[in-house]
């Protein structure tokens, strides 16, 4: 028994360790990434929308009727304020915040006050209901960012499908994942920031 304790004692301490370390890389990245964004090394930063509790959307979803829709709680819309204010501290301001055209994503991209217009972007709308549309919607996704100017950093807030999809990154809601993309649509990833 007394050798199971330790052992169960040593290995909590080793992944304890484990966390701060991966923490502290996360930590120390964030002024790297925010660099590369200004100087334009990052030009994409794909957003998942803050914190709606729950997942998917009600059966009787409708795209343009909050009411059917899965929508940011309290804690979700100061999520938003606080990630806008995030990136406006760090000096990142972009011409145009892109967002799904689901509630929670157009709310979010709006009380962040990132940018000088919000667009929905309809390419980058959920398809987590319809799983099959994946490639399909990555691929048009690229599509669209072949057509974009690389030298400025685009901001899109979506959903976790579609950035998972496209990045191959899980993101936690209102994580940022920054990267880059080329003239074919194609990202590399650069890092993960939590503005929290």
């Amino acid at each position: 028994m007394f050798n199971i304790s330790i052992g169960l004692a040593y290995a909590c301490r080793t992944i304890t360790l484990l966390l701060v370390v991966l923490w502290a890389g996360t930590a120390v990245a964030q002024p790297q990434l925010l660099d590369q964004l200004k100087q334009g090394e990052a030009n994409i930063v794909l957003m998942r929308h803050a914190l709606a509790p729950g997942t998917g959307d009600p059966g009787n979803f409708t795209l343009g009727d909050c009411e059917t829709q899965r929508n940011l709680n309290d804690v979700g819309r100061e999520q938003a304020m606080k990630t806008g204010l995030f990136l406006r501290s760090n000096d990142l301001n972009f011409d145009t915040v892109y967002t799904s055209q689901w509630c929670r994503c157009v709310e979010t991209a709006e009380l962040m006050q990132a940018g000088a217009d919000v667009v929905e972007l309809p390419v980058i709308n959920s398809f987590f209901q319809q799983m099959s549309r994946s490639s399909e919607q990555t691929q048009a996704l690229q599509q669209w960012l072949s057509q974009q100017e690389a030298d400025k950093p685009l901001l899109l807030v979506t959903h976790q499908v579609n950035i998972t999809a496209y990045t191959g990154v899980y993101p936690r809601s209102g994580e940022l994942v920054v990267g880059r993309f080329d003239d074919a649509g194609e990202f590399t990833l650069l890092g993960r920031i939590d503005p929290r």
